[in-house]
């Protein structure tokens, strides 16, 4: 199981918390621009990778629509990770970005 979250809560929770983001877009949307600090895993390599994330800290989880982001939480969940999806990923978010 794990939590969703809307794109605008994670604005607002960005404000006053620093969160583990994981962006699971492919590494060209992710250098297109991503949430500042945001780790990029495109979701084709999240299980081979998956020994690089820390299961005792809680993930973030957005992609550019919420599909990606929902299955890869899906994953997460069942291995352990403590996860919340971003419905309406990078499309809806409207806060600060980096490149």
């Amino acid at each position: 199981m794990y939590q969703s979250i809307t794109a605008n809560d994670l604005e607002q929770e960005l404000k006053n918390t620093q969160l583990n983001i994981l962006d699971v877009r492919d590494a060209d949307a992710f250098v297109e621009g991503h949430i500042p600090d945001a780790i990029n895993i495109p979701i084709n390599e999240l299980p081979e990778k998956l020994t690089s994330l820390d299961k005792e800290k809680p993930y973030t989880i957005i992609c550019y629509a919420g599909g990606r982001s929902e299955r890869a939480s899906q994953f997460l969940a069942a291995e352990g990770f403590d996860v919340t999806n971003v419905m309406g990923g990078m499309g809806a978010f409207h806060g600060a970005v980096t490149k």
